[in-house]
């Protein structure tokens, strides 16, 4: 064998090892992303859950509201809504209040996404995004910030009755 044959041989084997190094770093990234969105799937099933459980509670302190599911190309969450009629001086004014939050869909952003929409008597209160990357997101650090926009609106909501 020449001292070509042997360079050519050694250049062989690294653009092999070469394209197997790619191969697993691609098969690694595929795992990642599948892993991102099993995460995003879970977290979004359980905040779901939590989204609930909240707004019907308020919706008991709140006689007259109405609860319900949101699922659509937006997202998954709950929505609580209520029409009221006013009468004041005569004049019929129809005052409409809600309540809406929303886990986004999977995005390759790699972010889990809640966005929160509150309106009172015809005014809107709340419009909020809170976000984080899914490798630091947490349940219980949405939990936190479900619950506080929830008191929130609570708040403001007994304040302007």
């Amino acid at each position: 064998m020449t001292a070509f044959d042997d360079r050519l041989h050694r250049a062989i084997q690294r653009g092999r090892g070469t394209r197997a190094a790619q191969e697993r770093l691609e098969g690694e990234k595929r795992a990642t992303e599948e892993d991102l969105r099993n995460r995003h799937s879970e977290l979004r099933l359980a905040l779901c859950e939590h989204i609930e459980a909240c707004l019907k509670r308020l919706v008991d302190h709140f006689p007259g509201f109405e609860f319900s599911t949101i699922v659509g190309e937006d997202g998954w969450g709950a929505s609580i809504s209520r029409d009221d009629l006013r009468l004041e001086n005569g004049t019929a004014t129809s005052e409409y209040s809600r309540l809406e939050m929303v886990i986004c869909p999977w995005s390759e952003a790699g972010i889990l996404e809640l966005v929160t929409r509150g309106t009172i008597r015809n005014r809107e209160r709340l419009n909020r995004r809170s976000f984080r990357l899914l490798s630091e997101a947490t349940e219980d650090g949405f939990r936190e910030v479900i619950d506080g926009v929830v008191l929130e609106f609570a708040e403001q909501y007994a304040a302007q009755e």
